[in-house]
């Protein structure tokens, strides 16, 4: 039993006892009062004071929350599919995570939080093997640990700009010209290099990633952005198997346009060093691609010495029903770096032997990641190997699919382009308006369920969403697309 030890915070407030945290889960939705409900409300006018707000759609009393069911403030219980945009691997308070909190490793990690990348813990290397290492992706070498997904990505790209530049000065450092031109952002210190992203990606907001991110305008708008290309990522026609011919011709269409990229800023001096991409174009629209057609984009890099880099920051962690999305396309060849985040709990990237750095100081930051989150990822992932969740996560997975493709044929105005990738489902609606409204009309009779793009439907939930919570899923989904006809 975790201590009842109470701990005050000043005179104004306190934190809840250990023992007030939800042991169980409920065993259906049950909601009282509209979502966001007057408490919620009430909450979000004093965040306004001291915080901005605009996007804050509820709050959460994530001590009552449990499972796969989280509880609002206005006590509301929800089935959570959406899991805090794919991020909680185990659902809420998880009793196994719980308990870490009295693992001595986790508590001096979090009061005397270390600069990972000058005065590291000294069982820091143990921590790595016994979880980001145990999930490492076959053929990479190591793991490089970051903040989050945009500063992983942020990260991998500057690895990939170094080992571009190493391999044109033959494999040496860089030399008293390239160092004193660098700090006027001249050349041949400050080289024209640029990456390749595509439409409809989303790699995170910080002024670098935003350049790569394509998916919404409201992320990019007012903020200068690199002089970078972008190529069209294939747009499929559903079902799969009877638009094979279109397909085909779209990840051609695609791959085509990469190679004419690359061709072409290469000509100008203004290389690509680096393609970026997701297994699933995530917050753009969930948009999927063919094995073919990464194979063939991983073909098209190495043709041209530029790194592939595949983006799971939402992808990765078992949701597609393999640890890593990018396993499914049964590469030659891994990846050159692999970047992850959400369900792995803390940032970074996996990256093969010519993209380490071994300069110190190129790579850094104050933090360089979270301890804490590894002590608790080194037990996230003994639980997903013990109770076998990827294998179920694939299951239930593909009836989740099967299910969606049935309600399509029954709704086929309202549902449309049915797909998934393990729980990664998905599907359409004829415009945003109707999108929004169907989310927020099964929320009001408990499902949450998220959007992505101008009119996705997609559906993020842990690994521990089992047949019992797609029961629930179905019969609330199949009641709120009635409402919305």
């Amino acid at each position: 039993m975790l201590s009842a030890a109470k701990f005050s915070v000043g005179s104004k407030c306190s934190i809840r006892t250990l023992t007030s945290i939800a042991t169980s889960e409920p065993s259906a939705p049950s909601v009282s009062t509209p979502i966001p409900g007057p408490k919620s409300k009430a909450l979000k006018d004093d965040m306004a004071k001291v915080h901005q707000n605009p996007s804050v759609k509820f709050f959460i009393d994530y001590e009552k929350s449990f499972g796969n069911y989280l509880v609002d403030a206005d006590g509301n219980k929800v089935l959570d599919t959406f899991m805090q945009i794919s991020s909680i691997p185990l659902g809420y308070n998880h009793p196994e995570l719980v308990a870490l909190a009295k693992d001595p490793r986790l508590i001096t990690a979090a009061v005397s939080r270390p600069a990972l990348g000058a005065w590291p813990r000294t069982d820091f290397a143990s921590l790595l093997r016994n979880s980001l290492i145990e999930v490492m992706p076959k053929g990479m070498s190591g793991v490089q640990t970051m903040l989050c997904g945009t500063s992983a990505n942020e990260n991998a790209i500057k690895a990939a700009f170094i080992r571009y530049q190493t391999l044109k000065r033959g494999g040496k450092p860089p030399t008293p010209a390239d160092l004193e031109s660098c700090m006027k952002h001249q050349l041949p210190g400050t080289p024209r290099l640029s990456v390749l992203g595509f439409q409809g990606s989303f790699h995170g907001r910080s002024l670098t990633m935003l350049t790569c991110t394509r998916s919404k305008p409201i992320h990019k708008v007012d903020i200068p952005a690199f002089d970078w290309p972008i190529a069209n990522f294939p747009r499929y026609k559903y079902p799969l198997e009877k638009h094979g011919a279109h397909n085909k011709q779209e990840d051609e269409k695609c791959l085509k346009e990469v190679r004419s990229i690359i061709e072409s800023r290469k000509k100008e001096e203004r290389d690509v060093a680096a393609v970026i991409v997701e297994p699933v174009q995530s917050e753009g629209g969930d948009y999927h691609a063919s094995p073919e057609f990464f194979k063939g984009l991983q073909k098209i890099c190495k043709e041209n010495d530029v790194a592939f880099i595949v983006d799971e920051v939402q992808t990765g962690g078992g949701a597609s029903g393999t640890f890593w999305a990018f396993e499914q396309w049964n590469l030659p060849t891994p990846p050159d770096m692999v970047t992850f985040s959400k369900k792995l709990l803390t940032g970074g990237y996996y990256y093969t032997e010519d993209f380490r750095v071994r300069e110190g100081y190129r790579i850094f930051n104050t933090w360089m990641g979270e301890p804490t989150k590894l002590v608790i990822l080194e037990k996230v992932i003994e639980i997903i190997k013990r109770d076998n969740l990827v294998e179920k996560t694939r299951q239930v997975g593909e009836q989740l699919k099967k299910e969606l493709s049935r309600l399509e044929t029954v709704y086929p105005k309202n549902i449309l382009n049915v797909r998934g990738l393990g729980t990664l489902a998905a599907f359409d609606m004829h415009d945003t308006q109707s999108r929004d409204k169907l989310i927020d009309v099964a929320l009001s009779k408990g499902l949450h369920i998220g959007g992505c793009g101008d009119f996705t439907v997609r559906f993020r939930p842990a690994l521990t969403y089992a047949k019992k919570h797609l029961e629930v899923t179905l019969d609330l989904l199949e009641k709120s697309v009635k409402s919305v006809v």
